[in-house]
């Protein structure tokens, strides 16, 4: 395992965790210049990390093929902050351990549709009513 390899602990949606190597990421930096016009590396970068399901050799096929359907392509994310690069590559690797993490969970279990019981707004409503009647007969005062 190489030091910049993307490590993504188990969890939901990766039981396993997975370990994306460094050789199928792509990064891209790019700096806004500094006060004076030069690029320093505190002013605000923006690092892009791409990565594609299709052509890595990590995945199990079950996992290649879930990804493939729900993120039909690459799958990137942008860090864009006003940090250091270094800062917004841990970001930007955070928020696509995120999405993968997203993408592979398995779908939320389908709820039954529940149908309103038969007459509940009219029983809601004369409960209601009764309500206002006690406290209309609480407040009268008997001569």
């Amino acid at each position: 395992m190489a030091l910049n390899d993307l490590i993504i602990p188990p969890g939901p949606g990766l039981p396993g965790g997975l370990v994306i190597p460094d050789t199928e990421l792509v990064e891209r930096f790019s700096r806004s210049p500094g006060p004076g016009g030069q690029s320093v590396n505190t002013t605000d970068s923006r690092v892009e990390l791409v990565w594609d399901p299709a052509a890595s050799s990590v995945l199990t096929d079950a996992q290649r093929s879930r990804l493939i359907a729900r993120a039909d392509g690459p799958i990137g994310v942008v860090a864009h902050e006003h940090r250091s690069q270094h800062r917004n590559r841990v970001a930007a690797r955070e928020r696509l351990a995120a999405r993968l993490r997203e993408l592979l969970a398995p779908p939320p279990p389908a709820r039954r549709a529940t149908k309103p019981t038969r007459g509940s707004k009219e029983r809601r409503l004369e409960a209601k009513r009764q309500r206002g009647r006690t406290k209309q007969l609480r407040g009268r005062v008997d001569d």
